[in-house]
């Protein structure tokens, strides 16, 4: 017998299992909205007067399982009704499916999110693919909110409620071998045998794991209370209630409430109803469709590129090889200095080791890198990456020879953080060629990369760089050649005046503790120690001869001391194995009035002028620079977002107060005039 309902199919085989599929119609991935829950409550009644051994839930898609809720459903800010209404019918299914009279099995390959891992916990069991496509994890904080479908239950009765915090408060996704360390999944297979398995599983009937004495003990009220102050205690050493609500208020739930009783799944439905209210969702939301929005800019499906050549082995070109590396590319790294390759190589060895447990899985990726100290890989690489030092004069020689010995269609770009790429054309016969596709510093985990086009620049060779950026897992915005572009445009003021704070002899850990107040996912001084003191002195200073940028002499003290970031181990702090080592005892605790007003306000005036200027089409992708470039408080949703919230005519005002008292580097762009009229 056979079956088929919109977005689902289900046939029965010869030992009496169904096999039941969810394929999306008009769509690349699987989402769950309201047509879709329908389907399937439809099918669960259909099964539920059948004789089965068991029902098997997969996926027909090849790219994963589920991707949890379509977000479309729950973005209407103006009818919240419909998203609560979704919350509550969602429940019902997943309940009616975990009361099936049959014994139902999730079998999981790829993506299980969100939505998707909720349905699959309301299974008797889960079995997955053993692979590196395979994650799991409930990542609604991350839009503001908290799961809805019963996740924040039954997740917690599964694997404990340390287990399944540390997992609904983060977001973050694990492997299917954590999955099955921490009881999330029955068992974890190599993909070829899941089939199998399932099957097996719904043959044996394996018993399922009992909670622990220790669970129940924890659920007693004294214990909660006791539990849950330790957990917001660590909450508040990341986020600020007022800023992310929704974490805190699962902890307090939990706290109040516990996951033993049914009644736990109302207090969930009700805890998300609240959480879409807030200003912290809205907003997360948005920058979800942002995300989307970048991804679309670049097309990996007619991406060419299989051999990167990238020129420069220092920190930023030897993470761009292992970042290309990671993502299946071949990569030739060039240097002529065989000690700086010596040290690209440990960084990249680091790199694949920390990304790959499996020993064979990093070696397949350190052996697509090649070290090159003569340059031949330069005539077969589709594409070429210059990331020499931040020197003018250097890289044009470097492109005079890479024009010379690059092949006729090789996409040939510069990850130059500050200097036009008109200054750089110079040195090529077709000044066309050059595109800039500018990444930033660490290049693992920073998601932002600009793709640079000059008044030269070819279009196929910008559609190239987009498509490039998207094919190595990265988000692109196209920004016009002028100095800094746009995130060190806009990032540079932010910090040099902290460092004007220091030099006026505010202490860094104050400051930075005032951008983290407001939100900043990291302070100007650590970011810059990040980022490198050499690297901010050579935009600063390049940006000052274009723009009238003043440049601190606390920076060039540092530099000329060598003194510069976390890459020596020292620079505004001092660092160990990569760890910043924070003063216990801090000169001044106490952050004065302006601190905070005297950084923030000068990201925004530069983004501002960046807007009437051109150098982005966009105001929406000011916001996206800004959160996934530097990580400007996500929930606010960017920058230009959050002058809209907090309203252009009272921040101009507060920049006019700041330039009778600083100067005028807090001079008002004129464009603010046209903000607060609009």
């Amino acid at each position: 017998m056979q079956q088929e309902i919109k977005h689902w199919s289900y046939y029965k085989d010869e030992n009496n299992i169904c096999w039941l599929s969810f394929n999306k119609e008009n769509s690349s991935v699987n989402t769950l909205d309201r047509e879709v829950l329908t389907g399937l409550d439809l099918i669960l009644e259909e099964l539920n007067s059948q004789s089965l051994l068991a029902v098997i839930i997969c996926s027909d898609k090849d790219n994963g399982f589920i991707y949890g809720a379509d977000i479309e459903s729950f973005r209407n800010r103006e009818n919240l009704d419909e998203a609560r209404e979704l919350i509550a019918f969602g429940q019902r299914v997943f309940s009616n499916l975990a009361n099936l009279k049959h014994t139902t099995i999730a079998m999981i390959e790829g993506v299980c999110l969100g939505g998707g891992l909720e349905l699959a916990l309301a299974c008797d069991y889960r079995v997955a693919a053993d692979d590196l496509s395979t994650r799991f994890g409930l990542p609604e904080v991350l839009l503001g909110i908290q799961p809805g479908w019963g996740g924040s239950v039954r997740l917690p009765r599964l694997i404990g409620i340390f287990a399944a915090m540390d997992l609904m408060l983060s977001g973050r996704l694990i492997s299917s071998k954590s999955a099955k360390k921490n009881g999330l999944i029955t068992a974890a297979v190599p993909k070829r045998l899941l089939k199998q398995a399932a099957a097996k599983i719904a043959e044996q009937k394996p018993e399922k794991n009992k909670n622990s004495k220790l669970f129940y003990l924890y659920e007693l009220k004294p214990m909660r209370n006791a539990i849950a102050s330790i957990i917001e205690n660590k909450l508040s050493k990341r986020v600020k209630q007022q800023h992310y609500p929704a974490p805190y208020q699962m902890v307090k739930k939990w706290r109040k409430h516990g996951v033993l009783n049914d009644y736990a799944f109302e207090v969930e439905r009700e805890s998300i109803s609240k959480l879409f209210e807030t200003n912290t969702s809205s907003k997360l939301i948005d920058l979800f469709f942002l995300r989307n929005k970048l991804k679309k800019l670049g097309d990996v499906k007619n991406c060419k590129i299989k051999h990167v050549h990238v020129i420069g082995a220092g920190v930023m070109g030897a993470d761009i090889a292992a970042w290309c590396a990671y993502k299946g590319l071949n990569v030739t790294l060039q240097d002529l200095n065989l000690e700086v390759l010596a040290k690209a190589n440990e960084r990249i060895v680091k790199f694949a080791t920390r990304k790959f447990k499996d020993k064979i899985v990093s070696t397949q990726m350190l052996d697509r890198v090649i070290f090159d100290s003569n340059g031949y890989g330069l005539k077969r690489a589709d594409l070429v990456i210059e990331a020499v030092a931040e020197d003018l004069s250097i890289k044009r020689e470097v492109f005079h020879a890479v024009e010379q010995g690059a092949r006729s269609d090789a996409v040939l770009a510069t990850n130059t953080s500050t200097i036009p790429l008109e200054e750089l054309a110079i040195a090529f016969r077709e000044p066309s060629r050059l595109v800039g596709i500018h990444f930033f510093n660490p290049v693992g985990k920073m998601e932002l990369v600009e793709v640079v086009k000059s008044s030269h620049t070819a279009e196929e060779h910008v559609v190239s760089a987009l498509n490039f950026t998207r094919q190595i897992d990265k988000l692109p915005i196209c920004v016009k050649s002028s100095p800094g572009f746009l995130v060190n445009r806009i990032l540079l003021p932010y910090m040099l005046e902290a460092t004007l704070l220091l030099e006026e002899g505010l202490d860094a850990e104050v400051i930075d503790k005032a951008a983290r107040g407001f939100g900043m996912m990291m302070g100007p001084v650590e970011l810059a120690d990040t980022v490198g003191l050499d690297i901010c002195l050579a935009a600063a200073t390049k940006l000052s001869e274009e723009l009238g940028f003043e440049v601190p002499h606390i920076i060039n003290k540092k530099v000329a001391a060598k003194e510069l970031g976390v890459k020596t181990g020292k620079g505004f702090y001092s660092y160990k194995n990569g760890r910043k080592i924070v003063s216990k005892n801090p000169k001044n605790a106490f952050i004065p009035k302006d601190v905070e007003d005297r950084l923030i306000l000068r990201l925004l005036n530069e983004a501002v002028a960046c807007l009437i200027e051109g150098i982005i089409e966009d105001s929406d992708y000011i916001d996206a620079a800004s959160v996934f470039g530097f990580g400007f408080a996500p929930f606010t949703g960017g920058i230009m977002n959050y002058i809209n919230t907090e309203g252009a005519g009272i921040l101009h005002a507060r920049l006019k107060e700041l330039e009778n008292k600083y100067g005028h580097r807090f001079a008002a762009d004129e464009y603010w005039e046209k903000l607060i009229t609009d």
